[in-house]
């Protein structure tokens, strides 16, 4: 009897995504800010309470708008953790900035607060905290210190769609923020993202940069009679195609939330007899923190080789993966960007942690079979 495969992710496709990508072309409304667009826009601005929402093509146009829109220039300097994907980063090297790389929390892998300060200079100009898992940083204390220091705040929320810290959406707790819409997200169009603008007074420079520095949306609101070239932009609307997949899985976005979380408890149940016995540890999730399950990563034991336990599932026809390599070792981060102190915790997490399979309508007995195999490489 064969194996059964168990996949890394395996996208979620509802039942309305065809249905609607005809209605888009009936509509015969092709290009980007049709109407598919519009209801997305407004959930995500209902579900967050950000000002305004913006589709785009991936949440690293989202961030590339967010670099133009705060004027990003040569010589500019953003704090972020080096634990991220490499896009975070890139958004600001694409306008000459630096990256400055900070060490990250021991317990959540987010961008650790208590060093943020540290890392200021003068040329500083935002600071773009990662939630890592769509668990939360501590956006009070980074908020805090931006304010002190009159610093922007652009939250990469690109794994952070409908989770929350004390209560409030991520991506709606800085100035700007973004989510992804990528196929191994919750929530997912293929690819796609979006800029949430919170500070009322980038909403209009954010639209004119989204449309090729034009005044274009202006036009179509009638607001006035003709539309031409602004500022400097590019084209970062996705198509009504693109719009009309996302809406449907908006749709059932809670009830794909709803599976995750089930799904992230029973491996956290199952796993805590291992991480009794020492050879794994869990994630943690602060209380005031509402995740939305989007992945489930184990840290092995220091001693533990990573490789081995990859190799072990991989064998098991189980799709199980590590993560990031730290930006500030690698040849673009050390060309680009600087570090600010050893970052000891970002490599020595890094080298230990998998993740499991993770996706909607995962099973039961899906689940228990990754974990007895995880325990018979671990304990055998």
């Amino acid at each position: 009897m064969a194996i059964e495969t168990i996949p890394f992710n395996r996208p979620y496709v509802s039942d309305k995504e065809l249905t609607y990508v005809a209605e888009a072309q009936r509509n015969r409304h092709l290009s980007g800010d049709g109407p598919f667009t519009k209801r997305c826009q407004q959930w995500i601005e209902q579900k967050t309470g950000c000002t305004k929402a913006l589709l785009t093509h991936s949440c690293t146009s989202a961030l590339e708008l967010a670099a133009l829109l705060l004027d990003i220039r040569s010589g500019d300097e953003v704090i972020m953790p080096s634990y991220t994907f490499v896009s975070t980063a890139n958004a600001f090297v694409l306008r000459g900035a630096i990256p400055v790389f900070v060490d990250i929390r021991e317990d959540t892998l987010n961008l650790d607060e208590k060093l943020i300060e540290d890392a200021i200079t003068p040329r500083t100009r935002a600071i773009v905290p990662v939630h890592y898992a769509g668990v939360s940083c501590e956006m009070d204390t980074i908020n805090a210190i931006a304010k002190r220091h009159n610093l922007r705040v652009v939250e990469d929320a690109a794994q952070g769609v409908l989770a929350s810290y004390k209560g409030r959406a991520l991506g709606a707790l800085g100035d700007l923020g973004s989510f992804s819409f990528h196929e191994t997200k919750n929530v997912s169009s293929g690819e796609g993202g979006s800029l949430l603008v919170n500070d009322p007074g980038l909403v209009s420079a954010a639209e004119i940069i989204r449309e090729k520095g034009t005044d274009r949306g202006r036009f179509f609101r009638g607001e006035i009679d003709k539309y031409t070239w602004q500022d400097v932009g590019s084209s970062l609307l996705p198509s009504e195609i693109t719009a009309a997949c996302l809406w449907a899985q908006m749709e059932q976005a809670e009830q794909i939330t709803a599976g995750r979380l089930a799904n992230w408890n029973r491996y956290h149940e199952m796993l805590a007899p291992l991480e009794q016995r020492g050879v794994l540890r869990r994630p943690i999730v602060p209380s005031d923190c509402q995740h939305n399950g989007h992945i489930y990563y184990i840290l092995l034991a220091s001693e533990a080789d990573r490789m081995r336990v990859l190799a072990g599932l991989k064998q098991s026809r189980i799709g199980a993966v590590f993560h990031y390599v730290p930006l500030h070792s690698s040849p673009a981060g050390i060309r680009f960007g600087r570090a600010t102190g050893g970052l000891l915790l970002t490599t020595s997490l890094s080298e230990r942690l998998v993740r499991l399979p993770m996706w909607f309508g995962l099973n039961e007995s899906q689940q228990q079979r990754v974990c007895d195999v995880l325990r018979a490489i671990l304990l055998g």
